[in-house]
């Protein structure tokens, strides 16, 4: 496959509309429509990591099928990138590589190399963002550094969305809550405050 030469100009672009978006589902999407474009690849994908089930669930997906995409569940401690100390791991031929989960799915949708680069925020894995091509493609430490990047830029802005998300909700509630119109009174019984031995 042939390498694109990154384009600084969409590279600008999507990260101004990222830093803009206040929904985690919109960031997400803009990112893997980016890199897929940016560097002309067959797909990409965003996980994000699920705490209770430890596996990778899909926040936002361009380029491959729902067939593909609903293969089977993507478990985070047998998956490539799996913490962001192990840095991104370039996968040149799916076929021969002990680390795909689903390799047979993988050659049926037609991929052949797989660029996986694991999100953190705070020291802490909390997804990981793959880049699928249809040609054996050797990664270029400029390909690696884009997608590190995007996907580093997507996470803060994921987890900043979700914060706003919850400090909204938290005003709402202490809103309701110091507001005399859904305080409900307490009623007092006729002899609510009188002693007992009166």
């Amino acid at each position: 496959m042939s390498h694109y030469a990154m384009n600084y100009e969409t590279l600008q672009r999507l990260i101004r509309s990222i830093s803009m978006s206040k929904d985690p589902e919109e960031v997400a999407l803009m990112t893997v429509e980016g890199i897929k474009s940016a560097l002309g690849a067959k797909g990409c994908v965003l996980f994000l990591l699920n705490d209770k089930t430890h596996e990778f669930e899909i926040a936002a997906a361009y380029g491959l099928s729902r067939e593909y995409l609903e293969k089977g569940p993507i478990s985070a401690l047998r998956s490539i990138a799996q913490s962001p100390e192990a840095g991104p791991v370039a996968i040149y031929d799916v076929g021969d590589d002990p680390r795909i989960q689903y390799p047979e799915a993988a050659s049926k949708e037609g991929i052949v190399s797989i660029l996986a680069v694991p999100i953190g925020i705070h020291g802490k894995l909390i997804g990981t963002l793959r880049v699928y091509t249809a040609d054996h493609w050797e990664f270029t430490l400029n390909d690696i550094n884009l997608v590190q990047a995007l996907a580093q830029i997507a996470g803060m802005s994921i987890d900043m969305c979700r914060l706003l998300k919850g400090y909204k909700q938290s005003i709402e509630i202490l809103k309701e809550m110091r507001d005399p119109k859904t305080i409900k009174p307490g009623k007092k019984t006729p002899h609510e405050g009188v002693p007992v031995n009166v």
